[in-house]
């Protein structure tokens, strides 16, 4: 141990420098890996006798989401398309949080059918709703359309929210106080509405799709709460972070080889599903929040969202616009 000892000794005084420079850059790296994790919520409020419901909650941040919300003592609701993996995850939920009362309902964001069908089921079941979060999403796939002829993307992650949402909010009021938390993206802040072509059908770009339903989210979250003001309904926008889900599992593959190279180191400093599900968990529990409304937030704090997502003209018109997509009076 001694000759083992004085060799390291050795190493060190002989290689110093260089010793100093890995050790540096080692804790550099940690630290700047710790920061990019982001904010921790820190709320302890119970959440016994509530009912959470969460779209997309079968992986990745929906997930991680659905455990707090269980370790609080919710009835969660997994709005999911895929039953059998909703209930895998169902059951491991079950099994980290020790609630039994973890539920699987069928949601297919692609089909206002299957979103009718969701908020019917939900109305018949539930006697109460008292957190609902837009969670699930779709990023940059090619241009498919939903059943309903819709660009996926705005679909998926815009229309189909826009829908459940509005069919939940009689549920939603008499639950109250009760909280609507939407996630959006930081690509928001590039975003753009494509009013005369929200399809877009004249030049369909992966990325531009993903942008304008993102800025979408945050312009929905906003016009909801201006509709909502006094009811006991509030409601939040948020950016999770940039993790490592299978969010994109449409665009990575496609990537060519040498990106893919390049792109190895930056998966180092991704968040994890539980670092990325502590905003939407701060958003849907934090009591300083109760009295706050169509605000967009990122690692546990209020951000200001980008201009376009504060324009409240262009919220109203996007409003009117996705209830004559969805068929809502």
């Amino acid at each position: 141990m001694q000759d083992y000892t004085k060799a390291v000794k050795e190493f060190v005084e002989e290689h110093y420098t260089g010793v100093t420079v890995v050790l540096v850059t080692g804790v550099g790296l940690f630290a700047l890996r710790r920061w990019l994790a982001g904010g921790v919520c820190h709320s302890k409020a119970r959440l016994d006798g509530k009912t959470v419901l969460i779209t997309g909650a079968n992986t990745g941040i929906g997930k991680e989401t659905a455990v707090d919300m269980a370790k609080r003592g919710a009835r969660v609701i997994l709005a999911c398309r895929d039953m059998g993996r909703a209930n895998r995850a169902a059951d491991e939920i079950t099994k980290r949080s020790g609630n039994g009362n973890v539920v699987v309902k069928m949601l297919d964001l692609a089909s206002l059918q299957s979103v009718r069908a969701l908020a019917k089921d939900v109305h018949q079941t539930e006697g109460r709703l008292d957190i609902l979060i837009n969670n699930a999403g779709i990023m940059m796939c090619p241009p498919w359309k939903t059943e309903d002829g819709f660009e996926m993307q705005f679909g998926v992650n815009h229309l189909g929210h826009f829908l459940l949402t509005n069919l939940l909010l009689d549920l939603l009021k008499k639950s109250t106080p009760s909280r609507v938390v939407t996630v959006s993206s930081l690509a928001h802040e590039t975003g753009k509405i494509h009013f005369d072509d929200i399809n877009l059908e004249k030049n369909y770009e992966t990325l531009v799709s993903y942008k304008q339903s993102k800025l979408a989210n945050v312009l929905f979250s906003r016009e909801l709460a201006a509709r909502l003001k006094g009811t006991g309904v509030t409601t939040y926008a948020l950016h999770p972070g940039v993790i490592r889900t299978e969010l994109g599992r449409h665009f990575f593959p496609s990537m060519p080889l040498w990106k893919k190279i390049l792109a190895i180191p930056f998966f180092f400093f991704l968040k994890t599903p539980w670092q990325g599900a502590q905003t939407t968990i701060y958003c849907a529990v934090d009591e300083s929040l109760q009295n706050a409304s169509g605000l967009y937030y990122s690692d546990c704090e209020l951000k200001e969202a980008a201009p376009r997502g504060r324009d409240d003209a262009a919220a109203r018109r996007l409003w009117d616009l996705s209830a004559s997509m969805v068929g809502l009076a």
